[in-house]
């Protein structure tokens, strides 16, 4: 699956939001990837996630255990990759701030994960999860998502594989342009 397959997908979808967003990394964006809106068909679903799975390279493929991903976002995407890798797929909740199991979950001691979001846009979510997993005794492979929206910004631990890599400006509250100011502000993610 090549970047303007990706992008199609949310086009044909209305996933591809222009406004004024607030991310859940507290930065503001002209431009937001809903994601949720691309994955609310299952066969776009499956086929983005197979177009992730084949980006993971093949040794690492063939040591995944499990596929853990953090809840809400990557709840669907990581469900579907559990499907697309023949793995069973698990999720992380924040139910007091910080990632854990929860509903049964647990990972056998020495796991082999792929750790899979929609989104990337500083690390921040990613890095929390990698902990959250390697705290319950789980190895992550790699970290995955849909899109990368870091720029090259975030570094990771782990080989980080995403579908489509896209920088739209974002920006901290202070330095906010006056065109994207003089919009309403949305808050589309999952976090408060």
């Amino acid at each position: 699956m090549t970047e303007e397959d990706v992008l199609s997908e949310f086009r044909a979808s209305d996933a591809l939001l222009e406004g004024h967003f607030l991310l859940s990394s507290g930065r503001h964006s002209g431009h937001y990837l809903q994601c949720a809106r691309a994955l609310m068909d299952p066969m776009r679903a499956s086929r983005i996630a197979a177009g992730l799975a084949a980006k993971i390279p093949r040794e690492l493929r063939s040591q995944i255990d499990t596929v853990v991903s953090p809840a809400m976002g990557g709840i669907i995407i990581g469900h579907e990759m559990g499907r697309a890798l023949g793995k069973e797929a698990i999720f992380l909740e924040r139910p007091e701030g910080t990632f854990e199991f929860r509903r049964g979950f647990a990972l056998k001691q020495g796991a082999k994960v792929v750790l899979v979001e929609d989104v990337v846009t500083t690390g921040l979510s990613s890095r929390e999860a990698i902990r959250a997993v390697q705290a319950a005794g789980g190895e992550v492979l790699a970290l995955v998502s849909i899109v990368n929206r870091t720029g090259g910004a975030a570094t990771f631990d782990v080989p980080y594989f995403a579908l489509l890599e896209i920088t739209f400006p974002t920006y901290a509250d202070d330095e906010i342009p006056m065109e994207l100011a003089a919009i309403p502000v949305t808050k589309p993610g999952s976090r408060k």
